[in-house]
């Protein structure tokens, strides 16, 4: 299996949309519901312009035969208080995890990361995904504190670890591989 990591850009818009989409069926471990998703192509295509024109952000697809199998985006702060800091999300298609792509977009962002000043980066995973937390103690992330009772999922309270990764800011990654 060939995997293509990338940044993706406005054209790729219908694509990521439809693995949003399809992330949001086979997932109760993303924040939207099936069929809470609203966004439009072209609003899609917005915010793809946004990551690209915004200094700490960056928006970065895995591509299988063509086709976007996963994704992360890492939203920096817009102030100079927070631009040091970033919130990412990433999900991957079902069929594509424990492949490796994972750990592919989080070695990307690492180097975007130190190469672009961001110094924290930060998420939120549910308490009981267990493959996600797995990725994210091995990419360097730790758990910081619990958000008890963060989500509704199925009519259940569901709890979330806030994690953080520290980057060293005065290192480039290149210089560390």
């Amino acid at each position: 299996m060939m995997v293509t990591l990338r940044e993706l850009v406005p054209e790729d818009a219908g694509e990521l949309l439809r693995l949003q989409h399809q992330l949001d069926q086979e997932s109760k471990f993303m924040l939207l519901e099936p069929d809470e998703r609203q966004a439009s192509l072209c609003q899609v295509k917005e915010m793809i312009e946004s990551f690209l024109v915004a200094e700490t952000s960056i928006l970065i697809g895995a591509e299988v035969d063509n086709h976007l199998a996963g994704y992360l985006s890492v939203r920096g702060g817009s102030v100079r208080r927070n631009r040091h800091s970033a919130y990412i999300v990433i999900g991957i298609q079902k069929q594509y995890q424990g492949n490796g792509i994972g750990a592919g977009l989080f070695r990307e962002m690492d180097i975007w990361a130190m190469n672009n000043g961001i110094v924290r980066l930060e998420l939120s995973v549910m308490t009981h995904n267990q493959a996600a937390l797995a990725l994210y103690i091995k990419n360097g992330f730790e758990i910081e504190g619990t958000k008890r009772k963060s989500l509704i999922i199925d009519g259940e309270w569901v709890d979330e670890y806030y994690m953080s990764k520290i980057l060293p800011k005065e290192k480039r990654i290149e210089d560390q591989i």
